[in-house]
């Protein structure tokens, strides 16, 4: 037992004073017989030996009484068993992404964990709340309440990590204890055992009834034909039954087509044909789980013809003639000696066709042209100067050239899940016309390999920035050196190097992925480009470049949707956002990843958890009641002890 206020035991002392006037009062009794009064006598025996007896029951009373006064006003009590903890502060990590719309007993997971924390966090108690989205720091519930109430699934996904993190960068003088309410959907253990000698970490783990759930993944152009698209829909199923499941094509809120698709997979594919037209519209199916995956939107934009040129030898440059048809592209080569470097930002790809040399002006102009959206395509010549290509290729990063080998190698490896090839193949192929090059540089390469040689090094790698590619071959493709033109791989090759991905492609950038965006426009002085729709509108971050603008939209848009460029009040270009897909698979659950740390049923028990063993058991009112009690057994002394 421990007390909060020891010196007042020295108050003890006082104990003595009951016992002195204990001594004071007891009297002297002188002998006095008289005759014939034996019973008096025996009367005032027994008279004596009661007196003395109330005394000495009266003194124990006062000096018990005067002794559990002292105690109390020293406030004994037993120290908890987690006292070093008693003063940290409480952090709640509230989980507010799209799995939590999935549904539990007592309906969606986030809207019953918010009702709770407003039902069950005590007024008086202080936290702080960080959630996907949104920081309370230093709150209580009355303040965040209305909030809570109006609080939004994020279109970031939980990172258990990076919340962590930002709880430990507010600073504090005191430990944390974190208490974390997540479905564990898609959580990651590594990044939570780091903090595990930092904080104390506590996990309320929502659990919802059903995982089943369908959600679209993408949309791609599938086939491209005279007058129409087929685009196709490629969607997942997480668990199974999926029968009869309604799916509707949207253009601009206007029904295009509808029908009805089952699974007999876990993915599944399905092809609209739409007009060669300028699409502005979503698709959407209608399940009983997730509702913020059930739709994608997407913009296709009317064709337009791409431009490109190639830099190098006519005689070299003949295939690309036949791969670049007037009929989608504007194509044209030139001799390095011959070529206007104005009209390069005007081109969607430039090829340099086995240069022996890359200029330093064409270098720089080039490492603009990339910046604004355009793909390079590099072809080395096999008397390239080592030291003139590393040069350029360290513009870009990922790839250097090193010797020139002389062994004959086969093309035999294709990247099917290269951009490039997403439309081309509709299975892996496993035997074709395998090219192959006579000499070929050895290259150092980090950038994602397309085509591959049989011994496992590349043959044509991909430089990305986001908006655009470098593309890099390993050898010459000259018919001297390559029987890669007769291939019939070198069409899709060509052709989807050679587009702009914005003007044949779909539109459809996911929310906080942070995807540059190039509009062509000439803005002026003072002007700037604006995002919006009916529902919402934003100012991204841009950048001008000449007659482009390069947009960058950090966290915007908050909703998916479809939206427009707008340069005050013109429309320049559609295009769409839509929300991550990593929280659509409900069965991701890592419940292993918190097997190491404690969990607490519901948040009813969060403050009763946390403090049942923090909380001194205070022994003063005891005392106090004790005290109370030999008042009270003092008075019935006086009263019926004679």
């Amino acid at each position: 037992m421990q007390f909060k206020h020891p010196e007042l035991l020295y108050f003890l002392f006082l104990l003595v004073i009951p016992i002195l006037v204990h001594l004071f009062q007891l009297r002297k009794f002188k002998t006095e017989y008289f005759t014939n009064v034996k019973f008096l006598k025996e009367l005032a025996i027994q008279t004596r030996k009661s007196s003395k007896l109330k005394k000495y029951l009266l003194l124990a009373t006062r000096l018990l009484l005067l002794a559990f006064m002292i105690f109390a006003f020293a406030q004994p009590f037993f120290k908890a068993k987690d006292s070093k903890n008693a003063t940290n502060e409480l952090y709640i990590v509230l989980d507010n992404s799209f799995s939590m719309q999935a549904k539990g007993q007592k309906g969606e997971l986030l809207k019953r964990a918010v009702q709770d924390l407003l039902e069950h966090t005590p007024e008086n108690a202080n936290f702080s709340l960080v959630t996907c989205s949104d920081n309370y720091w230093n709150t209580d519930i009355k303040s965040i309440q209305k909030e809570l109430q109006n609080l939004k699934y994020s279109a970031s996904p939980f990172q258990l990590d990076n919340l962590l993190a930002k709880i430990k960068a507010h600073k504090s003088a005191f430990n944390k204890d974190i208490v974390v309410i997540t479905d564990a959907v898609g959580l990651q253990p590594n990044p939570i055992k780091k903090t595990k000698d930092n904080e104390n970490l506590y996990f309320i783990q929502p659990k919802a009834e059903k995982t089943n759930n369908i959600s679209i993944d993408s949309v791609f152009i599938n086939q491209t034909m005279d007058k129409f698209y087929e685009i196709g829909v490629k969607l997942s199923a997480y668990g199974d039954g999926f029968k009869d499941i309604p799916i509707a094509l949207f253009n601009k809120n206007k029904l295009i087509a509808k029908t009805l698709l089952n699974f007999e997979a876990k993915t599944k594919t399905i092809n609209f044909t739409i007009p060669k037209e300028d699409f502005h519209g979503y698709v959407t199916i209608s399940d009983n789980s997730l509702e913020y995956d059930n739709t994608y939107y997407f913009s296709l934009s009317k064709p337009q013809k791409s431009n490109v040129i190639s830099i190098g030898e006519p005689e070299k440059s003949g295939f690309l003639t036949k791969i670049y048809s007037a009929a989608e592209f504007n194509y044209s080569n030139f001799s390095l000696q011959s070529l206007d470097y104005n009209i390069l930002d005007k081109q969607d790809a430039i090829i340099l066709n086995e240069l022996k040399d890359i200029p330093q002006a064409l270098q720089t102009t080039l490492k603009s042209f990339v910046e604004k959206g355009g793909n390079i395509i590099l072809i080395p010549n096999a008397e390239s100067s080592l030291t003139n290509m590393n040069t350029f290729l360290t513009n870009f990063g990922g790839i250097q050239f090193k010797s020139l080998g002389t062994s004959e190698k086969m093309v035999t490896k294709i990247n099917f899940t290269h951009p490039l090839f997403s439309s081309v193949f509709e299975k892996k192929v496993e035997n074709f016309q395998y090219p192959n090059t006579k000499t070929s540089f050895e290259i150092s390469n980090s950038a994602p390999m397309v085509l591959g040689y049989s011994d496992q090094t590349s043959f044509l790698s991909d430089i990305q920035n986001g908006i655009s590619s470098v593309y890099v071959f390993a050898a010459p493709i000259n018919k001297v050196n390559s029987n890669f033109q007769n291939s019939p791989i070198i069409v899709p090759t060509f052709y989807n190097m050679g587009q702009n991905a914005q003007k044949a492609g779909v539109t459809a950038l996911i929310i906080e992925e942070n995807k540059p965006f190039i509009v062509t426009t000439q803005l002026g002085k003072d002007e700037i480009v604006m995002i919006k729709n009916s529902k919402e509108s934003f100012i991204p971050v841009q950048q001008i470049l000449n007659s482009k603008v390069k947009l960058t939209f950090n966290d915007n848009p908050k909703e998916a949707g479809n939206f427009s460029v707008f340069n005050n009040n013109q429309s320049l270009e559609n295009i769409s956002f839509n929300y991550n897909r990593t929280e659509s698979n409900l069965a991701n659950i890592n419940t292993s990843a918190l097997t190491d740390y404690k969990e607490i049923s519901n948040v009813d028990s969060i403050f009763d958890t946390l403090q049942a063993n923090r909380a001194d058991n205070q022994l003063w009112k005891w005392f106090v009641i004790l005290a109370l009690l030999f008042v009270a057994l003092e008075v019935l002394i006086q009263k019926f002890v004679k």
